[in-house]
């Protein structure tokens, strides 16, 4: 992906509102927001040192296929708007093409949405130890990757920059942010997985897992923001060599995660800079599900 690599932006005549792990968030008005998806990569919880070229391109894109194939399930929070009309800099134009876009602001729910498919990552380890996974019980002896008879919700709380994601049971969820909201995620966030799954199978992905962010409007209604369904937020493995019992190569960062578990390194700030194989690598990696996801 011969593009632009963008690690930090610093827009001008425009109020940065907040940085995340891999988006810094401009105003970009009283109703809405300019996001930028910047090549910043974040492991364990920690943001890398060393940007992935291209990357950021990809999951805007990516993210953008998924925004406009799924609202017949749930609405979004794009506006429509172009970045041009809003940024006027041409170093800046460039640096934003194809990695950014205005959404509405909204008031985001503190919770990560996840949903799982198959048993890995923290799940399998919740698994093993109890037999359950955030408070969700499973058959006995199933093995690591293994497809689940049918996909749960296992929500998060959300973290900030350099903590982690803590899983929660659904009842915490419901204290959390009331009934009818909690029973409406979990039902948005699933049945947007199965619509995202069956397509991504056809193009011989498995979404293994994924997790959503949402947020209401002024008038309550339930709306899909951040990213969607991109190898960031998402294990994506390909179909051909899924194997249960194995831990499956990926189209997502776990190839990066499996380079850091073989560093001496405590998985606290800062993170250990890349080798130039395993950026190259990783960037090769995004491109592919791209290409085969939207193909």
């Amino acid at each position: 992906m011969a593009t632009q690599t963008v690690f930090r932006t610093s827009l001008h005549g425009l109020e940065r509102l907040h940085e995340g792990k891999v988006r810094d968030i401009y105003s970009a008005g009283a109703e809405a927001l300019l996001i930028v998806t910047t090549d910043r990569l974040s492991a364990f919880d920690v943001v890398l040192p060393d940007p992935i070229p291209g990357k950021g391109r990809v999951l805007n894109e990516i993210s953008n296929f998924w925004f406009a194939r799924t609202r017949h399930i749930v609405r979004n929070h794009l506006t429509g708007r172009a970045v041009n009309d809003l940024v006027s800099d041409p170093n800046d134009r460039a640096a934003l093409q194809g990695r950014s876009v205005i959404v509405r602001r909204l008031k985001p729910l503190p919770l990560e949405a996840v949903v799982r498919g198959y048993l890995i990552g923290s799940g399998w380890k919740d698994y093993q130890k109890s037999g359950s996974v955030c408070g969700v019980s499973l058959p006995r002896n199933l093995p690591l990757a293994a497809r689940l008879s049918a996909p749960i919700f296992t929500p998060a709380t959300k973290a900030a920059a350099g903590e982690h994601d803590e899983n929660i049971s659904f009842a915490q969820l419901e204290k959390l942010i009331g009934a009818p909201l909690a029973a409406s995620v979990r039902d948005t966030a699933i049945a947007l997985y199965e619509f995202a799954a069956a397509h991504a199978l056809s193009r011989g992905i498995i979404i293994a897992d994924t997790k959503f962010e949402f947020a209401v409007d002024e008038s309550g209604a339930l709306t899909l923001i951040d990213e969607a369904l991109t190898p960031d937020s998402s294990r994506f493995w390909p179909a051909d060599t899924y194997r249960p019992g194995t831990s499956p190569p990926s189209f997502d960062k776990q190839f990066v995660r499996d380079y850091l578990e073989t560093l001496d390194w405590n998985k606290k700030a800062p993170g250990p800079k890349l080798p130039a194989e395993i950026l190259a690598r990783t960037s090769e990696k995004y491109g592919e599900a791209l290409a085969q996801l939207t193909k």
